[in-house]
């Protein structure tokens, strides 16, 4: 396998499962390779989701994106084997404004990551809730795109809006950025809606749509308050057990050599 591919984990809308899958991919990509979690929400919940209070880090991706240090001056071990972060921190939302006066704002975490990128198999990026200038950077810094989709009326609008800036990015800044795949999330058996909504993104996007389903899982959402991927909380609950097996697809399926 090449050495650091860059992951970013991005959606436009808020609330599809990004930090989740973000986290919780990780964690299960890390039981076999070199996984730095990248944190560029101002909101940091990827970073507290693995236990660390993002109060806490004297270093954060805003100080790398803004260029004050290394990237590599702010990771961190997250506490588990091969898994290592580069947290947020709240300073982020000020970053969105000072990066616009900054020569190749676009390009700053793309060059901040060149320097560690080869340390590890995976970079994986969680980008904030909306297309500014963090999500941006991290498009323009990743080599593919994975997409959560939520199971819910009008998922495929906003799949069409993301195509739209998928293309953009691509003939403008990022020639090499590829969309891994759609990943439907927050699936509800037992609703019409979602075997529809899963059924319709299939039709139109039948090689870019992942076969894991992630479903509604109240593990899932219970995992972050105590600090733990769902691998360490709830291993044996279905939301573990989809996510263990994307991982395991994305690896059987060669997507990240």
């Amino acid at each position: 396998m090449s050495r650091g591919k860059i992951l970013t984990v991005a959606n436009q809308k808020g609330g599809v499962g990004k930090t989740t899958t973000a986290v919780n991919l990780s964690a299960y990509l890390a039981l076999g390779l070199r996984v730095l979690l990248v944190d560029l929400d101002p909101q940091a919940n990827a970073t507290s989701s693995l236990g660390i209070d993002p109060n806490t880090p004297q270093l954060s991706t805003y100080e790398a994106l803004i260029g004050q240090v290394p990237l590599a001056d702010s990771i961190m071990s997250s506490g588990r084997e091969h898994l290592d972060l580069a947290p947020a921190s709240r300073a982020l939302a000020g970053a969105q404004v000072e990066l616009v006066e900054m020569p190749e704002r676009e390009y700053r975490l793309r060059l901040a990551l060149a320097d560690v990128r080869d340390r590890y198999d995976v970079v994986m990026i969680d980008c904030p809730p909306s297309l500014g200038i963090l999500t941006l950077n991290a498009l323009v810094a990743a080599d593919l795109l994975l997409a959560p989709v939520q199971c819910e009326y009008l998922a495929l609008e906003g799949v069409a809006q993301l195509m739209e800036t998928l293309e953009l990015v691509r003939a403008t800044l990022n020639p090499r950025l590829e969309l891994l795949g759609m990943l439907m999330t927050m699936y509800d058996p037992r609703t019409r809606l979602s075997t529809q909504v899963v059924e319709e993104v299939r039709r139109h996007f039948p090689e870019r749509t992942f076969e894991t389903v992630i479903p509604r899982s109240v593990r899932l959402s219970e995992a972050p308050s105590y600090g733990k991927p769902v691998l360490e909380y709830e291993p044996t609950s279905r939301g573990a057990s989809a996510y263990a097996d994307l991982a395991q697809e994305i690896i059987r399926r060669g997507l990240l050599r």
